[in-house]
């Protein structure tokens, strides 16, 4: 197993996300100010980079494949989120050459567009923890493979690290469960936020959420767990209990 050159992949993976992430940022504003041109331009862009990001995933997934355990479980969750995106971008590029076509043409590359914005809220965070998450795993297997001896403080903080990552995608990947398979209630919990909010409850609890949702309480703070990770709602813990607010929703 080469781990200087999976080392190298990684790190190629992180730059070139980075160089995703900002063209990224110019879909959004040129789809808000409709510029059907500037936006066609830039998701051809958008899909050349992916698809070398695929590549590298693909790459780092068969790597990862050949060591197993949890550091192949992340390398195919790196793959399957590339993967996805690129299919994605590749929906709307199916689409974009006949808006102009027709209204229901143009509904229909719209509604891709949308579906794409809405995947990549959990994208950008989950592709960023599973590339740091196998940066941390590489430098495990750095420490065992030239042997060295760390202080102990050391390896427990690496470790920690670790379990904290593994938290977050547990988390994301609930997130990504409810938001495929429930998206109406990812909508109903971020409403029911705004009407506790409304009626003078700053700091929400599931019980809260549930007793006007419908939803059970154990979906409920699974959803809003991972709506904390992507910086929509912010979390508080209050007598044992996780609360809840709408990130920039008033103040204590």
């Amino acid at each position: 197993m080469d781990v200087e050159k999976l080392k190298e992949l990684i790190l190629k993976a992180e730059d070139i996300h980075k160089n995703f992430e900002k063209l990224f940022l110019r879909l959004y504003e040129y789809a808000g100010q409709n510029h059907p041109e500037r936006v066609e331009e830039i998701i051809l862009k958008l899909h050349e980079l992916s698809e070398e990001k695929f590549e590298i995933a693909s790459q780092i997934y068969r790597k990862t494949a050949s060591i197993g355990g949890e550091i192949e479980r992340v390398g195919k969750e790196l793959q399957k989120n590339e993967h996805q995106m690129k299919f994605r971008l590749e929906e709307i590029m199916s689409l974009i050459g006949h808006a102009k076509e027709s209204f229901s043409e143009k509904l229909k590359t719209k509604a891709s567009l949308q579906r794409l914005f809405q995947f990549h809220r959990i994208y950008d965070y989950s592709v960023t923890q599973s590339l740091q998450r196998l940066s941390a795993e590489i430098e495990g297997l750095v420490l065992i493979s030239e042997k060295e001896k760390k202080p102990p403080t050391s390896i427990i903080e690496r470790l920690k690290k670790i379990e904290e990552l593994e938290e977050r995608l547990t988390t994301l990947t609930n997130l990504v469960f409810h938001l495929y398979s429930h998206p109406s209630w990812v909508y109903k919990i971020e409403e029911s936020l705004k009407e506790w909010h409304s009626k003078g409850l700053l700091w929400v609890e599931s019980r809260n959420v549930e007793q006007n949702t419908g939803i059970d309480r154990e979906h409920v703070a699974q959803i809003l767990d991972g709506l904390t990770l992507i910086g929509v709602v912010e979390k508080r813990k209050r007598g044992g209990e996780s609360v809840y607010k709408l990130r920039g929703f008033g103040e204590d």
